[in-house]
């Protein structure tokens, strides 16, 4: 239940939320206000998601993807990325 407190916290202070599946993935279905990144197109990307050091959520279909965002982007030097998991796991989905 943390993991779940701490990402619905941060959606409520209007965190960035990464959708990092493939575009028709999330053109079929994605979390309110989430953007889309694919997993393979965040080293390319990474300038289009501010600064360093503000919060990011990423979320794919089972967490795999997101697992694998996340540390990307901390190997790019983001500070405060959270890993939620799958699309059923975002809160209140």
């Amino acid at each position: 239940m943390g993991i779940f407190n701490s990402v619905e916290n941060k959606i409520k202070a209007g965190v960035l939320v990464i959708d990092v599946r493939s575009a028709d993935e999330y053109s079929d279905e994605h979390f309110p206000k989430a953007i889309n990144v694919p997993v393979g197109e965040l080293q390319a990307r990474f300038g289009e998601l501010g600064p360093k050091d503000g919060a990011i959520v990423l979320y794919c279909a089972s967490g795999a993807r997101s697992a694998m965002g996340a540390r990307i982007l901390k190997s790019l030097g983001f500070t405060n990325v959270t890993n939620a998991g799958g699309l059923s796991d975002m809160p209140g989905f």
